[in-house]
């Protein structure tokens, strides 16, 4: 008789926030989510009833005891309470996808999908997921520069309410309904008027400030193109008024423009999926659920040759799951 595999208790901290339930999704189509211990963030969370693999499971409150005998313990909620678990210095590996552990001097950034197989990693490491923005201009430009050198680029960035969280949905969603009514708005995540707007900036008193995650999604692209010899790219976050997926706007100029069909075919590879010249660009509402980064809408700058137009879209949390699933694959 075959000896049965154990099992990988996996710790999913947060398992309430958009982000939290958007890693059990991912888990449970392996079997890296035979078994999840689910616990929440916040203390009105504690003692619901969800499920996990298709099985019952409660919310449990976060103590020492809920981290014990894990493999891995991955950190999706506030990051308030990722602090929490890292002042707790559990035994098992941490995943933050908080970017509460950056400054730890254990910290290192993590992005899978760009990695080479098979990388080795000190059993105190806290693996920081790098922003979902960065992982997906990292793909597109290092896997462009490897057969077409880039030159340079600029890239706007179009993020959605969803990166706030539920509040931010909820407030997006709220300000609809409440200008439509001519009522007033609330303005408690973003300060501001998001709905039927692009904001450059958001209001003084925003819960994140949008400079603040530019600077981050800078500074991960940064390292994750470190060891690639691509240039860096000029980038501009903006707000946008939609709910989930980031949309993203290359304008990239080449060494030498070798044609819209072999750019296509170049970045038509893993985890990159390319809508070519034939088919419909892609959107954040199409790409909901979808593992690959998307890109589409590929042309010829008309005043520069040698610099093309690219349109991108993403699932933000699907793809930073999807990275963190991998980072659990490595560790166990």
């Amino acid at each position: 008789m075959a000896e049965k595999k154990p099992v990988q208790t996996i710790v999913v901290v947060g398992t309430e926030t958009l982000l939290g339930r958007e890693v059990r999704d991912v888990l449970a189509a392996t079997q890296l989510g035979e078994d999840l211990r689910l616990v929440a963030a916040e203390d009105e969370e504690v003692g619901k009833l969800t499920e996990a693999a298709g099985e019952p499971s409660f919310l449990i409150k976060l103590t020492p005891g809920a981290l014990q005998n894990a493999r891995a313990i991955i950190l999706a909620g506030p990051s308030d309470i990722s602090d929490d678990v890292i002042e707790l210095k559990p035994a098992a590996p941490l995943i933050d996808l908080t970017y509460a552990a950056e400054e730890q001097p254990q910290a290192r950034l993590r992005a899978p999908m760009l990695e080479t197989p098979g990388l080795e990693w000190p059993k105190d490491t806290i693996h920081v997921v790098a922003h979902p923005a960065a992982i997906a201009l990292a793909l597109v430009l290092s896997r462009l520069h490897v057969v077409f050198p880039v030159r340079r680029a600029v890239v706007q960035i179009f993020e959605p309410a969803s990166e706030r969280g539920s509040a931010g949905i909820d407030e997006l969603q709220k300000q609809t309904v409440s200008l439509l009514s001519f009522k007033s708005m609330p303005k408690e995540v973003f300060d501001n008027q998001l709905s039927f707007s692009l904001l450059a900036r958001l209001g003084d008193q925003a819960v994140v400030k949008l400079e603040e995650v530019e600077s981050r999604i800078e500074r991960h692209l940064a390292s994750l193109l470190a060891g690639r010899l691509t240039p860096m790219p000029s980038i501009r976050l903006i707000q946008a008024p939609v709910f989930h997926g980031y949309s993203a706007s290359f304008w990239i100029e080449l060494e030498q423009n070798p044609g819209i069909a072999a750019i296509e075919q170049t970045l038509s590879e893993r985890f990159m999926e390319v809508r070519t010249r034939d088919t419909e660009p892609p959107n954040n509402v199409g790409v909901a659920g979808q593992n690959e980064v998307t890109v589409g809408a590929i042309s010829v700058d008309s005043n520069q040759p040698n610099a093309i137009w690219l349109w991108m879209a993403l699932d933000n949390l699907r793809l930073t799951a999807q990275n963190a699933a991998m980072v659990v694959r490595d560790i166990i």
